[in-house]
């Protein structure tokens, strides 16, 4: 950690209570992992190094999704097989993501997520599938959600960015699901990737324990009221939140960027 290592006081507790309120509400509205909220918070807030955050984060998206995951489910929500298969790439594309992580720039590869966020936000205002949308799925469509979840994967393991933001979208304007679905099966894809990370962050000391629980746990007490409030939101407005969600992605992945090219 690069500041205090303290993180049995009440201040600290109280810390990674709120960022696991504030995680478990995005989680379940947008149907991300929430990575994008803890990782940040935890560095610039607690005082962890970028590895121990990250580690500390995927720790934390387990129960969180999972309860999301539930949530969905309750109202038909979840595509399971279309899910599996993006979480079966999606662990294949990570380990290809980060046997090339070094040999590629990284900060070629931020601007170029960046382009393709800003893409996406304009997208989510010209493409607003039914609520009613389902993902039927065949054979070429399973081979597109196996191709999709490498991607993820590989992205994921590249630049640390959490499936949902792609996927989610993905789901929404290629495969032409409704964005509660979506949603739904964005976070069962997480899952299994989540679980996967954590056992190796474990076998590495990259995870804190005890903060990942109490970021966990303060995150599943909102993670199903997120769930119910996209039920209520008009899918025109829960693709407005969701690009105002993206473009504070955005910039955080642009601001790395231009450090990282600025460090040169």
């Amino acid at each position: 950690m690069t500041r205090s290592t303290d993180h049995r006081g009440a201040r600290a507790v109280l810390l990674f209570l709120g960022i696991g309120l504030a995680a478990g509400l995005l989680s379940g509205l947008f149907g991300v992992g929430g990575g994008t909220v803890i990782v940040p918070l935890l560095v610039l807030l607690c005082g962890f190094d970028q590895r121990r955050a990250a580690g500390t984060s995927l720790a934390a998206i387990v129960p969180t999704a999972s309860i999301g995951v539930i949530s969905y489910a309750v109202s038909g929500n979840v595509a399971w097989v279309p899910a599996l298969i993006l979480a079966a790439g999606a662990v294949v594309g990570a380990q290809l993501g980060t046997r090339l992580l070094p040999r590629i720039s990284q900060t070629v590869l931020r601007w170029l997520f960046v382009a393709f966020l800003v893409l996406v936000i304009v997208s989510l205002f010209l493409v607003v599938p039914s609520r009613e949308a389902a993902l039927d799925l065949t054979w070429p469509t399973g081979i597109a959600l196996l191709v999709l979840g490498v991607g993820t994967g590989v992205l994921s393991g590249l630049i640390g960015v959490g499936g949902g933001i792609v996927v989610v979208p993905f789901l929404m304007m290629v495969f032409g699901t409704s964005d509660l679905e979506a949603k739904g099966t964005s976070l069962l894809m997480m899952i299994p990737a989540a679980l996967s990370g954590t056992v190796g962050n474990l076998r590495t000391r990259n995870v804190e324990l005890r903060p990942a629980l109490l970021i966990g746990i303060a995150a599943c007490t909102t993670t199903a009221l997120g769930a119910w409030t996209a039920t209520l939101v008009d899918p025109v407005v829960g693709n407005a939140l969701f690009a105002v969600y993206l473009v504070g992605i955005a910039v955080q992945m642009a601001l790395k960027a231009w450090r990282g090219r600025s460090a040169r």
